[in-house]
Protein backbone atom coordinates (compact mmCIF):
# COMPACT_ATOMS: atom_id res chain seq x y z
CA UNK A 1 0.00 0.00 0.00
CA UNK A 2 1.18 3.17 -1.00
CA UNK A 3 1.56 6.11 1.77
CA UNK A 4 0.01 9.27 0.18
CA UNK A 5 -2.46 11.92 0.34
CA UNK A 6 -5.51 9.87 -1.38
CA UNK A 7 -4.64 6.83 1.27
CA UNK A 8 -4.74 9.20 4.06
CA UNK A 9 -7.65 10.82 2.83
CA UNK A 10 -9.28 7.34 2.30
CA UNK A 11 -8.07 6.84 6.32
CA UNK A 12 -9.94 9.90 7.49
CA UNK A 13 -13.14 8.82 5.84
CA UNK A 14 -12.80 5.41 6.98
CA UNK A 15 -12.05 6.23 11.05
CA UNK A 16 -14.05 9.44 11.32
CA UNK A 17 -16.68 7.84 12.88
CA UNK A 18 -14.61 6.32 15.94
CA UNK A 19 -12.21 9.12 16.51
CA UNK A 20 -12.42 12.75 17.90
CA UNK A 21 -11.68 15.61 15.44
CA UNK A 22 -9.32 17.48 18.21
CA UNK A 23 -8.89 21.46 19.15
CA UNK A 24 -6.12 23.65 18.07
CA UNK A 25 -4.97 25.93 21.08
CA UNK A 26 -3.14 29.04 21.01
CA UNK A 27 -1.56 30.80 24.03
CA UNK A 28 -0.62 34.29 24.13
CA UNK A 29 2.04 33.59 26.63
CA UNK A 30 3.58 31.26 25.16
CA UNK A 31 3.93 32.92 21.90
CA UNK A 32 5.32 35.81 23.56
CA UNK A 33 7.93 33.62 25.12
CA UNK A 34 9.07 32.52 21.71
CA UNK A 35 8.65 35.20 19.50
CA UNK A 36 6.26 33.22 16.98
CA UNK A 37 2.82 31.97 16.71
CA UNK A 38 2.57 28.63 18.28
CA UNK A 39 -0.86 26.10 17.41
CA UNK A 40 -1.28 23.26 19.58
CA UNK A 41 -2.48 20.43 18.02
CA UNK A 42 -4.87 18.16 20.79
CA UNK A 43 -4.49 14.77 21.02
CA UNK A 44 -4.22 14.49 24.41
CA UNK A 45 -8.13 14.94 24.06
CA UNK A 46 -8.45 12.00 21.16
CA UNK A 47 -10.25 8.64 22.07
CA UNK A 48 -7.93 6.33 24.26
CA UNK A 49 -5.95 9.53 25.16
CA UNK A 50 -3.71 9.66 22.10
CA UNK A 51 -3.21 10.08 18.50
CA UNK A 52 -3.02 6.29 18.10
CA UNK A 53 -6.29 6.37 17.90
CA UNK A 54 -6.46 7.39 14.14
CA UNK A 55 -3.71 4.68 12.79
CA UNK A 56 -5.56 1.80 14.76
CA UNK A 57 -8.80 2.44 14.13
CA UNK A 58 -7.69 2.82 10.39
CA UNK A 59 -5.79 -0.78 10.63
CA UNK A 60 -8.91 -2.47 12.29
CA UNK A 61 -11.37 -1.33 9.74
CA UNK A 62 -9.04 -1.85 6.92
CA UNK A 63 -9.36 -5.54 7.64
CA UNK A 64 -11.34 -8.12 5.79
CA UNK A 65 -13.72 -9.67 7.54
CA UNK A 66 -11.81 -13.00 7.40
CA UNK A 67 -8.72 -11.45 8.99
CA UNK A 68 -10.63 -9.48 11.53
CA UNK A 69 -12.55 -13.10 12.53
CA UNK A 70 -8.92 -14.28 14.23
CA UNK A 71 -8.55 -10.90 16.26
CA UNK A 72 -5.31 -8.64 16.04
CA UNK A 73 -2.29 -8.43 18.31
CA UNK A 74 -0.06 -5.99 18.83
CA UNK A 75 3.10 -4.50 21.04
CA UNK A 76 3.51 -1.35 22.49
CA UNK A 77 4.39 0.37 26.15
CA UNK A 78 0.66 1.93 26.22
CA UNK A 79 -0.73 4.37 23.96
CA UNK A 80 -1.08 1.96 20.73
CA UNK A 81 -1.91 -1.25 23.25
CA UNK A 82 -5.35 1.08 24.31
CA UNK A 83 -5.69 1.89 21.01
CA UNK A 84 -6.14 -1.38 18.75
CA UNK A 85 -7.72 -2.56 22.24
CA UNK A 86 -10.26 0.19 21.89
CA UNK A 87 -10.63 -0.03 18.03
CA UNK A 88 -11.22 -4.16 18.66
CA UNK A 89 -13.89 -3.74 20.73
CA UNK A 90 -15.65 -1.50 18.15
CA UNK A 91 -15.33 -3.94 15.77
CA UNK A 92 -16.16 -7.04 18.13
CA UNK A 93 -13.05 -8.71 17.96
CA UNK A 94 -10.38 -9.54 20.10
CA UNK A 95 -6.98 -8.06 20.74
CA UNK A 96 -4.27 -9.39 22.12
CA UNK A 97 -1.60 -7.00 23.59
CA UNK A 98 1.97 -7.37 24.49
CA UNK A 99 3.33 -4.97 27.25
CA UNK A 100 6.78 -4.72 28.54
CA UNK A 101 6.89 -4.83 32.42
CA UNK A 102 7.28 -1.49 33.78
CA UNK A 103 4.90 -0.20 31.46
CA UNK A 104 3.05 3.19 33.68
CA UNK A 105 0.24 1.66 35.38
CA UNK A 106 -2.51 3.98 33.99
CA UNK A 107 -1.80 2.94 30.59
CA UNK A 108 -1.91 -1.16 31.42
CA UNK A 109 -5.30 0.24 33.04
CA UNK A 110 -5.93 2.39 29.72
CA UNK A 111 -5.06 -1.46 27.74
CA UNK A 112 -7.51 -3.14 30.60
CA UNK A 113 -10.67 -1.07 30.10
CA UNK A 114 -11.01 -1.51 26.20
CA UNK A 115 -10.97 -5.88 26.75
CA UNK A 116 -7.46 -5.60 25.81
CA UNK A 117 -5.60 -9.42 26.79
CA UNK A 118 -2.75 -7.92 28.32
CA UNK A 119 0.74 -10.35 27.98
CA UNK A 120 3.67 -8.84 29.71
CA UNK A 121 7.52 -9.50 28.41
CA UNK A 122 10.81 -8.17 29.20
CA UNK A 123 11.07 -4.72 28.06
CA UNK A 124 13.52 -4.92 25.32
CA UNK A 125 12.38 -4.65 21.69
CA UNK A 126 13.25 -8.36 20.37
CA UNK A 127 11.43 -10.16 23.59
CA UNK A 128 8.94 -7.83 22.35
CA UNK A 129 8.47 -8.80 18.80
CA UNK A 130 9.18 -12.83 19.96
CA UNK A 131 6.09 -12.67 22.45
CA UNK A 132 3.89 -10.63 19.55
CA UNK A 133 4.78 -12.95 17.09
CA UNK A 134 4.24 -16.43 19.14
CA UNK A 135 0.93 -15.01 20.25
CA UNK A 136 0.02 -14.48 16.22
CA UNK A 137 1.04 -17.63 15.09
CA UNK A 138 -0.71 -19.21 18.22
CA UNK A 139 -4.26 -17.43 17.71
CA UNK A 140 -3.64 -16.81 13.83
CA UNK A 141 -4.41 -12.85 15.02
CA UNK A 142 -3.64 -10.61 12.48
CA UNK A 143 -0.29 -8.67 13.59
CA UNK A 144 -0.80 -4.80 13.56
CA UNK A 145 2.66 -3.12 14.53
CA UNK A 146 2.78 -0.19 16.75
CA UNK A 147 4.68 1.95 13.89
CA UNK A 148 5.50 0.24 10.80
CA UNK A 149 2.96 -0.25 9.38
CA UNK A 150 1.63 1.99 6.46
CA UNK A 151 -2.14 1.24 7.35
CA UNK A 152 -0.75 2.98 10.77
CA UNK A 153 1.13 5.41 9.18
CA UNK A 154 -2.42 6.42 6.81
CA UNK A 155 -4.23 6.95 10.20
CA UNK A 156 -1.98 9.14 12.30
CA UNK A 157 -1.56 11.53 9.13
CA UNK A 158 -5.26 12.43 9.52
CA UNK A 159 -4.02 14.53 12.30
CA UNK A 160 -1.89 16.69 10.17
CA UNK A 161 -4.56 17.12 7.41
CA UNK A 162 -6.79 18.48 10.35
CA UNK A 163 -4.29 20.87 11.75
CA UNK A 164 -3.88 22.10 8.38
CA UNK A 165 -6.98 22.35 7.31
CA UNK A 166 -7.69 24.63 11.15
CA UNK A 167 -4.32 26.18 10.13
CA UNK A 168 -3.69 26.25 6.46
CA UNK A 169 -0.69 29.03 6.85
CA UNK A 170 1.66 27.09 8.80
CA UNK A 171 5.24 27.39 8.53
CA UNK A 172 6.19 24.22 10.28
CA UNK A 173 4.75 21.50 12.25
CA UNK A 174 6.92 19.62 15.02
CA UNK A 175 5.91 16.11 16.01
CA UNK A 176 7.62 13.80 18.44
CA UNK A 177 9.41 10.73 17.15
CA UNK A 178 9.56 7.03 18.49
CA UNK A 179 8.89 4.39 15.42
CA UNK A 180 7.70 6.96 13.04
CA UNK A 181 4.44 5.96 12.63
CA UNK A 182 3.37 9.67 13.27
CA UNK A 183 6.18 11.23 11.85
CA UNK A 184 6.21 9.54 8.15
CA UNK A 185 2.63 10.28 7.74
CA UNK A 186 1.93 13.84 9.42
CA UNK A 187 5.04 14.78 6.48
CA UNK A 188 3.56 12.81 3.85
CA UNK A 189 0.27 14.63 4.56
CA UNK A 190 1.68 17.99 5.12
CA UNK A 191 4.04 17.93 2.30
CA UNK A 192 0.88 17.35 -0.11
CA UNK A 193 -1.49 20.00 1.17
CA UNK A 194 1.30 22.87 1.52
CA UNK A 195 4.50 22.04 -0.22
CA UNK A 196 6.67 24.12 1.40
CA UNK A 197 5.82 23.77 5.19
CA UNK A 198 8.58 21.99 7.35
CA UNK A 199 8.37 19.03 8.98
CA UNK A 200 10.91 18.18 12.21
CA UNK A 201 10.73 15.19 14.11
CA UNK A 202 11.83 15.94 18.07
CA UNK A 203 13.08 13.04 19.83
CA UNK A 204 14.59 12.55 23.16
CA UNK A 205 18.24 12.63 23.73
CA UNK A 206 18.46 9.41 25.72
CA UNK A 207 16.03 7.79 22.61
CA UNK A 208 17.63 9.36 19.34
CA UNK A 209 18.02 6.44 17.27
CA UNK A 210 15.85 8.25 14.74
CA UNK A 211 18.46 11.21 14.45
CA UNK A 212 21.50 9.67 14.36
CA UNK A 213 19.38 7.29 10.97
CA UNK A 214 18.17 10.67 9.42
CA UNK A 215 21.62 12.23 9.31
CA UNK A 216 23.74 9.18 8.62
CA UNK A 217 20.99 7.73 6.12
CA UNK A 218 20.74 4.59 6.89
CA UNK A 219 18.87 2.82 10.03
CA UNK A 220 20.89 2.55 13.64
CA UNK A 221 19.78 0.52 16.48
CA UNK A 222 19.92 1.83 19.57
CA UNK A 223 19.90 -0.04 23.45
CA UNK A 224 16.18 0.59 24.69
CA UNK A 225 16.38 3.98 26.00
CA UNK A 226 16.08 4.98 29.45
CA UNK A 227 14.20 8.12 28.51
CA UNK A 228 11.16 9.52 30.54
CA UNK A 229 9.22 9.80 27.28
CA UNK A 230 8.13 6.17 27.69
CA UNK A 231 6.26 6.29 24.83
CA UNK A 232 9.26 7.24 22.26
CA UNK A 233 11.76 4.41 23.72
CA UNK A 234 12.13 2.91 20.40
CA UNK A 235 15.44 0.97 19.45
CA UNK A 236 14.93 1.78 15.61
CA UNK A 237 12.61 3.24 13.18
CA UNK A 238 10.35 1.40 11.24
CA UNK A 239 11.67 -0.16 7.94
CA UNK A 240 8.91 0.81 5.80
CA UNK A 241 8.87 4.61 7.16
CA UNK A 242 12.14 5.19 7.26
CA UNK A 243 12.78 5.93 3.61
CA UNK A 244 9.35 7.90 3.51
CA UNK A 245 11.53 9.76 6.60
CA UNK A 246 14.17 10.79 4.18
CA UNK A 247 12.44 12.00 1.69
CA UNK A 248 9.51 13.88 3.29
CA UNK A 249 11.33 15.21 6.59
CA UNK A 250 13.21 18.05 6.75
CA UNK A 251 15.14 17.67 10.16
CA UNK A 252 14.71 15.75 13.20
CA UNK A 253 16.23 17.41 16.70
CA UNK A 254 16.85 15.99 20.12
CA UNK A 255 16.40 17.59 23.33
CA UNK A 256 17.09 17.06 27.10
CA UNK A 257 14.97 15.05 29.88
CA UNK A 258 15.22 18.16 31.80
CA UNK A 259 13.51 19.71 28.97
CA UNK A 260 11.22 17.46 28.12
CA UNK A 261 9.96 17.65 32.14
CA UNK A 262 10.28 22.07 31.82
CA UNK A 263 8.12 21.81 28.62
CA UNK A 264 5.39 19.16 29.99
CA UNK A 265 5.06 21.53 33.21
CA UNK A 266 4.92 24.78 31.13
CA UNK A 267 2.12 23.05 29.10
CA UNK A 268 0.01 22.08 31.63
CA UNK A 269 0.27 25.46 33.82
CA UNK A 270 -0.07 27.79 30.61
CA UNK A 271 -2.62 25.78 28.69
CA UNK A 272 -4.15 24.19 30.87
CA UNK A 273 -4.16 20.71 30.00
CA UNK A 274 -2.71 17.24 30.68
CA UNK A 275 -0.11 15.96 28.33
CA UNK A 276 2.18 13.12 29.16
CA UNK A 277 6.18 13.56 29.07
CA UNK A 278 6.40 12.25 25.09
CA UNK A 279 3.86 15.26 23.99
CA UNK A 280 5.96 17.56 25.43
CA UNK A 281 8.81 16.81 23.40
CA UNK A 282 8.17 19.00 20.33
CA UNK A 283 8.26 21.99 22.58
CA UNK A 284 10.99 21.29 24.48
CA UNK A 285 12.60 21.53 21.42
CA UNK A 286 11.32 25.22 20.81
CA UNK A 287 12.20 25.77 24.69
CA UNK A 288 16.01 24.51 24.24
CA UNK A 289 16.21 26.69 21.07
CA UNK A 290 16.73 24.00 19.01
CA UNK A 291 15.16 26.01 15.92
CA UNK A 292 13.59 29.40 15.62
CA UNK A 293 10.68 30.37 16.21
CA UNK A 294 10.66 33.84 15.54
CA UNK A 295 8.15 35.32 13.39
CA UNK A 296 6.99 31.88 12.01
CA UNK A 297 3.96 30.04 12.91
CA UNK A 298 4.47 26.91 14.05
CA UNK A 299 1.81 23.68 14.37
CA UNK A 300 2.80 21.27 17.50
CA UNK A 301 1.00 17.72 17.34
CA UNK A 302 0.45 16.66 20.97
CA UNK A 303 0.34 13.25 21.20
CA UNK A 304 -1.14 12.25 24.23
CA UNK A 305 -2.56 12.98 28.33
CA UNK A 306 -2.50 9.73 29.36
CA UNK A 307 -0.10 9.98 32.76
CA UNK A 308 0.28 8.53 35.99
CA UNK A 309 -0.68 11.13 37.75
CA UNK A 310 1.29 9.45 40.91
CA UNK A 311 4.11 9.57 39.16
CA UNK A 312 4.47 13.09 38.01
CA UNK A 313 7.80 14.37 37.43
CA UNK A 314 8.17 17.32 39.20
CA UNK A 315 6.98 16.13 42.07
CA UNK A 316 9.48 15.02 44.99
CA UNK A 317 8.41 11.56 46.60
Amino acid sequence: MPLDLATIRAAHERIRPFIKRTPVLTSERLDAACGGSLFFKCENFQEAGAFKSRGACNAVFSLTDAEASSGVVTHSSGNHAAALARAAQLRGITAHIIMPAGAPESKVRNVGSYGGWITFCEPNLAAREAACAQVAARTGATIVHPFDDLRVAAGQGTAAVELLEDEPALDVILCPVGGGGLLCGTAVAAKALRPGVKVIGVEPALADDVAQSFHAKHRISIPTPATIADGLRTNCTGEKNFPIILESVDDVVTVSETGIVAAMRAIWETLHIVVEPSAAVPYAAIMEGKLSAQGRRIGIILTGGNVDLDKLPWVKS
